[in-house]
C-alpha cells in the first residue's frame, strides 16, 4: 500500500492560554500543582478572569505531536474536532501553517473550541485547567479511514479516552489501522487519566491494540499503583509493547521486553517550561521509529526535541527540529 501520510495523530483540538503562577494562585483556587483537571465553561472563565498576562497558542497533547512531527521533515496528518468560531479557525490555521494536514468538518453547533489554561510556576512545573468543549464531540463519522490506513503510524493521547463518543472513535481507528498492518501508539496523558482509566489502558496493551507506550514515571506508578518506579518498570516489561518512558532531567528509558535502554536528556541553558515536554519527546521518537532509526537514536531525537520545547514558552517549536537534529549530530534517513 502507498503511504500517504507516515503519522496520523488523533486527539483534542484545543488552544493553550499560558500564564506564569505562584503557588498562591494554584492554592487558592485548589489546583493540584502539575496536574490536569477538567473543568466546565464557567470554572474556566472564572480561572481566566484571574490570572495575570496571557500567551495565546495553538495546542492539544497530540496536536502538539504532530506539528512536532512535520518540524522534524515527516508527513503528518492530524483529525480533532473544533467549532467554527474564532479559536477553531485559529487551530485550523496554525496547524495547517506548521505543514500538517488537517481537514476534519468544523462544528457548527454545540460548544466552544475547547481551551485549556496552563498555570507554569516559577519551577517550570505546568498545572492544567482543560474545557473540553467542542473536542467531546470527535465521533466514528470523522475518522477518515482511507486516511488512517494509509499512515504508517497512528497516535492516539490518553486523554481522547473521557467522551464516550471520542474514545469509540479511537477504538474504530485503532482496529483500521492493525487492520492495514500498521502501527498503532499511545500517551496515557496524565496520571489522573490513568487513575481514571487504568483497566482499560493496560487493556489495550495486553489486547494487541497498541504497539508503542509513552509514559512518565509518575503515569507508570499509577498504572501498576505502585511508589515503587523499579517494580513498575518491571511490569511494564512484560507487556511485550515498546515503552519509551521519561523521567525529566534523568532522560528516558525505552523498555522492551527483551532489554531496557537509558538515554540521558540533552543539556539546556535554561528551563522555561515544561509545558509540551512529553509531547515532543513523542514526536522524536516516533519521527526516528518511522524513519527507521534504533530505538536509542530515536529516543535521543525526542530527548532533543523535549530540550527545545523547554526553553520558551508554549508546545510548539520554534526552531526547525530537523536542521536541529542535524546540528546534533542526528540525520534522519529520506
Amino acid at each position: 500500500m502507498t503511504r500517504s501520510f507516515e503519522i496520523l495523530a488523533i486527539g483534542n483540538a484545543i488552544v493553550d492560554i499560558l500564564a506564569t503562577s505562584d503557588e498562591s494562585f494554584l492554592l487558592r483556587h485548589g489546583l493540584a500543582k502539575g496536574g490536569m483537571m477538567l473543568v466546565d465553561e464557567s470554572t474556566s472563565k472564572r480561572l481566566y478572569e484571574d490570572m495575570g498576562s496571557t500567551t495565546i497558542v495553538s495546542g492539544g497533547s497530540a496536536a502538539n505531536t504532530i506539528v512536532g512531527a512535520a518540524s522534524f521533515g515527516i508527513k503528518s496528518a492530524f483529525i480533532g474536532k473544533v467549532k467554527a468560531d474564532e479559536a477553531g479557525h485559529s487551530f485550523s490555521h496554525d496547524i495547517r501553517k506548521s505543514g500538517v494536514h488537517f481537514d476534519t468538518a468544523f462544528a457548527t453547533t454545540g460548544p466552544a473550541t475547547a481551551s485549556c489554561l496552563i498555570l507554569v510556576t516559577p519551577d517550570g512545573e505546568r498545572t492544567m485547567n482543560t474545557f473540553l468543549g467542542a473536542c467531546q464531540n470527535l465521533t466514528v463519522d470523522d475518522i477518515d479511514e482511507e486516511k488512517v490506513r494509509s499512515s504508517s503510524i497512528l497516535y492516539l493521547e490518553g486523554y481522547l479516552w473521557d467522551p464516550p463518543e471520542a474514545k469509540k472513535a479511537f477504538r474504530r481507528a485503532s482496529d483500521i489501522s492493525h487492520a492495514a498492518g500498521n502501527k498503532v501508539a499511545l500517551t496515557l496523558s496524565d496520571a489522573f487519566c490513568v487513575d481514571r482509566y487504568r483497566d482499560e489502558f493496560l487493556d489495550l496493551m495486553r489486547s494487541g491494540s497498541v504497539d508503542i507506550i509513552f509514559a512518565n514515571q509518575h503515569e507508570l506508578k499509577s498504572l501498576y499503583q505502585t511508589s515503587d518506579f523499579e517494580t513498575a518498570l518491571a511490569a511494564l516489561r512484560e507487556e511485550g509493547v515498546i515503552s519509551a518512558v521519561t523521567r525529566s532531567e534523568q532522560g528516558c528509558l525505552v523498555v522492551t521486553r527483551e532489554e531496557t535502554l537509558a538515554v540521558p536528556a540533552f543539556p539546556i541553558d535554561r528551563l522555561v517550561d515544561t509545558t509540551g515536554a512529553g509531547d515532543l519527546f513523542a514526536a522524536g521518537f516516533l519521527a526516528g521509529v518511522v524513519r527507521g532509526l534504533d530505538l536509542r537514536e530515536s529516543a535521543r531525537l525526542g530527548g532533543l526535541a523535549a530540550a527545545e520545547i523547554i526553553q520558551h514558552f508554549g508546545a510548539r517549536p520554534q526552531t526547525n527540529l530537523k536542521n536541529l537534529a542535524s546540528e546534533n549530530g542526528i540525520d534522519l534517513p529520506a
